[in-house]
């Protein structure tokens, strides 16, 4: 995990189209807008840009970070412990660390959300995603060395019940 406790970048504009982009356009691609090393390490900001019915992650919690979801476009699903829960454009969603929680683009049209995560340190992990999504094997750790776990098990029903894409 990278130390950011000095916030390095001044101040700057990012445009719209600035900004590191990763991941398959058929699935979920992120900007990555201020990084941990920006911030001092105390939050991330990235847009997840998510195809029609695409999963976000696998049913998933992580014991360091909290979540907002802010969405910009799109209809977005997420199961947040045992609730289910739909949000759209201007509706913001809240994922506390140690939940449960996966989320997914719930429409049939491109899906647009800003995502902070505080404190940073989380969108080290989607940028590995970004450079290609490992096997579960190989996943599993590496979730584990941000404090992530996983459940694959429940995950399966959720892309059935909705018709998505992982």
């Amino acid at each position: 995990m990278t130390d950011h406790t000095q916030a390095t970048a001044g101040p700057r504009v990012l445009g719209p189209r600035d900004g590191e982009i990763m991941g398959p356009e058929e699935g979920v691609r992120d900007r990555f807008m201020i990084d941990g090393k920006d911030s001092g390490g105390r939050l991330a900001l990235v847009e997840h840009l998510m195809a029609p019915r695409a999963l976000a992650a696998p049913l998933h919690r992580h014991s360091r970070e909290d979540e907002y979801s802010y969405v910009l476009e799109g209809r977005v699903g997420a199961l947040l412990g045992d609730d289910e829960i739909f949000a759209e454009a201007g509706d913001l969603i809240f994922k506390p660390r140690a939940q449960w929680h996966t989320f997914w683009n719930a429409g049939d049209t491109p899906a647009r959300i800003l995502e902070l995560i505080a404190p940073a340190g989380l969108e080290d992990l989607f940028r590995q995603f970004g450079a290609g999504m490992p096997d579960t094997e190989t996943l599993m750790p590496m979730a584990a060395g941000y404090g992530c776990e996983l459940d694959f098990e429940r995950t399966f029903p959720i892309i059935e019940r909705h018709g998505l894409k992982l």
